[in-house]
């Protein structure tokens, strides 16, 4: 779902007027939890310029899950979560119409999935507010985002909750609400954010108890066999870091990022170990089942590292190269994007306007005399 770290790093300006149309056919606008399809949720917090990590541990199989019959899919641009962690709007602007891009470039269907910026959803930070006004602090003490701050605080010898804002102690709650405002059934999550879909179940469980059945409880879908691709120097691809490979990068400073990876001393000639190193690891996750079994026995023959990087470098461009064209084309017409998130935004708000009047009606927020 939120990629604080998944799918991500720093997430656009204020979001335009959008006219709420009639969804197609395939999509019901039926909001009681009650649903023929699986309502599947993914949001990409915009943060920064996607990497291979994000290709292979997030978009590619989110692009491949929209494609199941048995789906509603809703993918989204996490722009409010990333004022938590980013106050450069430029940054913030730039990372959305990247990000943006990025997915349509590699072949997400617009016409088959929900696709938007979540600051165009205007009734989100309303229902924001609806489950805020429902949720105990202690829950939100426990989150792990909060209290990863507050031990660093610690630690350091400040006090506990210094440089810690409201937007980091409560983003649970706004994404609790990305999530149940479109009562999404699965949310596909690395492990780390696991808690919050628990958190969300929470809230909507407390909602419905005092105000009746409104949401349906969504669960997290973690997918241990999707791949958690290593960076530059070994550890975790992420930004954090500063160790990534960006996706689209032109082929020239691609190569260069890819000869940038750490490996051991061992020489032409000498056995490697395919398991321990970054460049197989890589490969591996773009490679077919042959050329991964090729690549392996490269390794065992004492493959050079500077050609293992070479044929790496090769696979990677030739799987990027059409998309990495229509990427540059979408960027140098932003506003054919801006076009697909207003489109997007129409569909999502056919559900969003009508189910948050239902909302305000439950907790007593409506017209005097009805």
């Amino acid at each position: 779902m939120v990629a604080a770290n998944s799918s991500s790093a720093c997430y656009n300006r204020g979001p335009e007027q959008v006219m709420i149309r009639p969804l197609s056919p395939e999509f019901s606008t039926d909001n009681e939890g009650i649903m023929t399809k699986q309502r599947v949720l993914t949001g990409i917090t915009t943060t920064g310029t996607p990497h291979l990590g994000n290709y292979v541990g997030a978009i590619r199989p989110a692009i491949t899950a929209s494609q199941d019959e048995n789906n509603q899919s809703f993918y989204f641009l996490a722009d409010y979560h990333a004022l938590i962690k980013c106050q450069d709007p430029e940054q913030v602007h730039q990372s959305t119409l990247e990000i943006a891009a990025t997915w349509l470039a590699l072949g997400l269907n617009t016409e088959n999935v929900v696709f938007y910026r979540q600051s165009d959803i205007h009734e989100i930070p309303e229902l924001t507010w609806l489950l805020t006004c429902m949720t105990g602090k202690g829950l939100m003490n426990r989150a792990h985002a909060y209290k990863a701050a507050v031990d660093a605080n610690r630690a350091d010898g400040e006090d506990s909750d210094f440089g810690v804002t409201m937007g980091l102690y409560s983003y649970p709650i706004l994404m609790a609400a990305d999530i149940l405002m479109f009562n999404a059934n699965k949310v596909p999550v690395g492990k780390d954010q696991v808690q919050h879909i628990e958190m969300a179940r929470d809230i909507a469980q407390r909602f419905n108890h005092h105000y009746g059945e409104h949401f349906a409880l969504p669960e997290a879908v973690v997918d241990d066999h999707v791949a958690v691709l290593q960076g530059l120097d070994g550890r975790k691809m992420s930004k954090s870091y500063g160790n990534t490979i960006p996706l689209f990068l032109p082929e020239k400073r691609l190569k260069k990022h890819i000869n940038k990876i750490k490996t051991n001393l061992l020489e032409p000639g000498e056995p490697k170990d395919p398991d321990t190193s970054t460049v197989f690891q890589i490969w591996q996750a773009f490679a077919s089942e042959e050329q991964t079994a090729e690549m392996r026995k490269a390794f065992e023959d004492g493959i050079a590292w500077g050609e293992a990087k070479k044929q790496l470098f090769e696979l990677v461009s030739e799987q990027i190269g059409d998309a990495r064209e229509r990427y540059n084309e979408l960027l140098e017409n932003p506003s054919q994007i801006e076009e697909e998130l207003e489109k997007g935004a129409a569909k999502a708000r056919a559900y969003s306007a009508p189910f948050i009047e239902k909302l305000r009606h439950a907790v007593g927020i409506r017209k005097i005399g009805r």
